[in-house]
C-alpha cells in the first residue's frame, strides 16, 4: 500500500523528496499515512470520485469560515479516492489531555459560532443532510450496551440503564452546518500552552443540528468546559437544545465504549469508561 502512496506522490508532487512513509492510523473508511513528518495522506477504503471532489470543496469552504486551523489540500487524486493534506501541528487531546482544558473554551465557541452562524443553503451542494431520529439513536444504544454492558463498572450500571429507559428527546426545530463529529480526537492541541492547533476529519461534516457538535464536548471536556463554551457561543440554546445535547453525549459514549472494546483502538473504551460518570450523573 506505501508502494501506491509513493506513485500518487510521484504523480502529482513530481519534485517532491519522499523520505519516509508511515501508516499513521485507520477508522471505519480511511487509512492515513504520514509523510515525511509533514504530509498526511488518506485513502478511501471505497474510493468515489463524487464524494472526494465533494470534500475538497467543502474544506476549501471551512478553511475560509473556520477561525481556527483547518486542513489544507496539497492535492487530491479523485480515482483512487486519496486526498493529501499539510500535516498541521499539535497532538490529538484525546491522547494528550491539556492541563487547563477550560481555556479550549473560548475558541470552541468561536468556532461553533461561525459554523453554525452560516445560513445551511450556502453549502447546500457541499453538505449532506443528516437526521437520525432520537428514537432510533436510543435503540442503537441499547444495543451496543447490551455488548458491553459487562466492561461497565457495576455500580456505574445504573447510570446508564436509567438512561435507555427514558423518554428520547424531541427533533431540533432547526439545522446548521456543523463538524458532526467533534470529539477529543478530531482536536489538535499545544499541550504547553493548553491551545487549539487545529481541527481535522472533516468527512463528516453535514446540516444536521447543532447539538451534536457541543455533545461531544460534553462527553470528552466534561459539563464545566461545556458551559464555558457556551458562554462564548453567539447563538442560543435553550432547554430543549441542552437536553438532545445530554442525549446525544450520552448516545455517543456508549458507541465509543462498544467500538473500542470491538474493531477500534482501545483508547476509546478506556475514554468512554473515564467520562461515563460526568456523562450520565
Amino acid at each position: 500500500m506505501t508502494g501506491d502512496i509513493r506513485t500518487l506522490l510521484a504523480r502529482h508532487l513530481p519534485d517532491y523528496r519522499v523520505r519516509s512513509i508511515r501508516r499513521l492510523g485507520h477508522g471505519l473508511d480511511n487509512l492515513v499515512y504520514e509523510v515525511n513528518d509533514e504530509l498526511l495522506v488518506r485513502r478511501s477504503k471505497a474510493a468515489d470520485p463524487e464524494t472526494n471532489r465533494q470534500e475538497v470543496a467543502l474544506l476549501a469552504a471551512v478553511r475560509e469560515l473556520s477561525p481556527l486551523p483547518v486542513p489544507e489540500v496539497v492535492f487530491a487524486d479523485d480515482e483512487s479516492g486519496v486526498i493529501a493534506y499539510r500535516k498541521l501541528p499539535g497532538e490529538p487531546l484525546d491522547q494528550h489531555p491539556v492541563s487547563v482544558p477550560e481555556r479550549l473554551a473560548e475558541p470552541l465557541g468561536g468556532l461553533l459560532s461561525a459554523l453554525h452562524g452560516l445560513a445551511p443553503s450556502e453549502l447546500r451542494d457541499l453538505a449532506p443532510l443528516d437526521v437520525y431520529p432520537a428514537p432510533t439513536l436510543l435503540q442503537d444504544a441499547e444495543l451496543d450496551y447490551r455488548d458491553v454492558q459487562g466492561h461497565v463498572p457495576e455500580s456505574q450500571r445504573p447510570l446508564v440503564e436509567r438512561f435507555l429507559r427514558e423518554t428520547p428527546p424531541d427533533e431540533p426545530r432547526s439545522l446548521r452546518f456543523c463538524h458532526n463529529d467533534l470529539g477529543a480526537e478530531h482536536i489538535l492541541v499545544d499541550t504547553a500552552t493548553n491551545s487549539i492547533t487545529g481541527i481535522i476529519d472533516w468527512t463528516d461534516a453535514a446540516i444536521t443540528d447543532p447539538a451534536h457538535d457541543f455533545a461531544l464536548i460534553y462527553r470528552d471536556l466534561g459539563p464545566e468546559v461545556f458551559a464555558l463554551t457556551l458562554s462564548h457561543y453567539d447563538l442560543t440554546l435553550d432547554d430543549q437544545d441542552r437536553a438532545r445535547v445530554l442525549f446525544y453525549a450520552r448516545c455517543a459514549l456508549i458507541e465509543d465504549l462498544a467500538y473500542g472494546l470491538s474493531t477500534g483502538p482501545r483508547h476509546y473504551a478506556d475514554a468512554a469508561l473515564t467520562h461515563l460518570p460526568w456523562t450520565f450523573a
